[in-house]
């Protein structure tokens, strides 16, 4: 019998930060804590990515507590975190006492599967984290950031799979953040990776082409040994597939899993509720299937707040235009992924190439990719302008591992949260390092509380036809109406 393969959940995580901007709260989250427990999924991803800045910077929560609620709401299933590698949560790299600070401090706090990633796929900004998470007895998940170019091919995919599997990962994800990967790239992938390495397989995608579930098919055909979906609404276009939809998908396959489908839709139910009131946050542009994306590679879980940075920038109108400008920049900077933070770097980039010219103005984050500050590009810079930036800033790229040169902080930041009279614990300093106006508000009371999400009030013609009562005789006919040259059936009632 061919092994059923599993499901992590991300409705908790990506699910929220792809379609939500990262915006639903822990009281959102605590009333089916209990329910996705009791699911058997393989996990539940809960925790990192864009939630610790989004806990701070709108929530008012203190995203270390979050992970505790959910932990002793959900203690049976594995709970699982995206680890920015070297740059933990943030989109600058810190000394390994920071990063070794943060990984014990979340361990600490209930945290169990590490997914850690770079975003360049220099495996030199993951050791740090991964050697940390295994002296804490957690499980290190090592993930290939997947992209395509002419330098990121099946043989250097597979080959960083078999590196990350001898510095210790007790499982390898494949981490397709745009949603770019196609079904028989996954069967080829997989089915490559399954020959050279003997630890489980995890394929994380998102749905923003309208590939993902075919891709997660594929992926299964080929002997993956997880995939994660989401729920709905928090499913489907730039988050990841829906658990019900893969499960229809992969019935009568054999190795189609068993997950309680009527629980599945009590869930669905309530998310509905949550994504009402997280209305302000959502928008059509990101629930549909964007083939466009195979071209500019934007993740999903950046859309939704590129479009409000251009709007910002009164540059609504030129959304075209700069994700078009989005390959040229990433070429230019050695064909670097598109995961956070390289995303938004390249696609901030882009839009000042198409407001000012192309390279008149070029950001601190792009200089530092040039210099080698975030790590060693896959491909080489663009030589044109290498030598403009050291032109510019009189420095030559640096070839070490970017954290070599980072002298330790954690004295400095217990220091600097005494002076203020804030906590100066391991969990304190990280975040005080990482979000140190923010985690500062958190202890001002006199800070504003943010008011909790509620769903939009109904239109007044809306609410009154919901509130109206309406009897019928039970007669009824069928009609057909023309309007406008158009046909339409029609059931007309007789009412009382």
């Amino acid at each position: 019998m061919a092994k059923p393969v599993a499901f992590n959940n991300t409705v908790l995580r990506d699910g929220h930060q792809s379609l939500a901007a990262t915006r639903m709260t822990t009281d959102q989250m605590l009333p089916v804590a209990s329910i996705l427990d009791n699911m058997g999924f393989h996990g539940l991803e809960t925790w990192g990515g864009a939630t610790i800045d989004s806990c701070l910077r709108y929530l008012g929560e203190n995203p270390f507590d979050r992970l505790r609620a959910l932990k002793k709401a959900a203690p049976k299933t594995p709970q699982i975190m995206l680890l920015r590698g070297q740059n933990i949560v943030q989109y600058t790299s810190f000394p390994d006492d920071v990063v070794e600070a943060f990984v014990r401090a979340d361990a600490a706090a209930g945290q169990d599967v590490f997914r850690i990633f770079d975003a360049l796929n220099d495996t030199r900004n993951l050791k740090t984290a991964i050697k940390t998470v295994l002296d804490c007895g957690k499980h290190a998940r090592g993930e290939i950031c997947y992209t395509t170019s002419p330098v990121h091919t099946t043989e250097a995919f597979v080959k960083m799979g078999i590196e990350l599997e001898g510095m210790g990962c007790q499982s390898l994800g494949i981490k397709d953040m745009a949603g770019i990967m196609k079904p028989q790239v996954a069967l080829e992938l997989v089915s490559a990776l399954k020959k050279k390495v003997g630890i489980p397989i995890v394929l994380h995608t998102h749905d923003t082409a309208g590939l993902g579930a075919s891709t997660y098919l594929a992926a299964i055909d080929a002997g993956v040994d997880v995939v994660e979906t989401s729920i709905t609404p928090f499913a489907n276009g730039t988050s990841q597939p829906d658990t019900l939809r893969m499960l229809a998908l992969l019935d009568g396959h054999p190795r189609c899993p068993d997950y309680d489908v009527d629980k599945l839709r009590e869930l669905g139910d309530y998310f509905k509720g949550v994504y009402a009131e997280l209305s302000q946050f959502t928008s059509p542009a990101n629930e549909r299937v964007d083939a466009d994306t195979l071209a500019y590679q934007v993740p999903g879980g950046m859309l939704s707040n590129f479009r409000n940075q251009l709007k910002e920038q009164n540059m609504s109108d030129q959304f075209d235009a700069v994700v078009a400008e989005i390959p040229h920049v990433r070429k230019a900077l050695g064909y670097i992924p598109l995961v956070t933070p390289t995303s938004q770097i390249v696609g901030s980039q882009s839009m000042l190439n198409t407001k000012f010219g192309r390279w008149k103005n070029i950001s601190q984050p792009a200089i530092d990719i040039v210099l080698g500050k975030y790590g060693k590009t896959p491909g080489p810079i663009d030589r044109e302008l290498l030598e403009r930036i050291k032109k510019q800033t009189g420095k030559e790229p640096v070839t070490e591992r970017p954290a070599d040169s980072l002298e330790p902080r954690m004295p400095q930041l217990r220091e600097e949260l005494a002076a203020k009279k804030l906590p100066t614990d391991d969990e304190a300093c990280v975040l005080h390092a990482m979000f140190p106006n923010e985690f500062a508000a958190l202890h001002d009371p006199n800070t504003p509380k943010p008011k909790p999400p509620t769903a939009p009030a109904p239109k007044a013609a809306e609410a009154k036809a919901a509130k109206a009562v309406v009897k019928t005789t039970g007669k009824s006919s069928h009609l057909r109406l023309t309007i406008e040259g158009q046909d339409h059936d029609v059931l007309v009632e007789e009412l009382s």
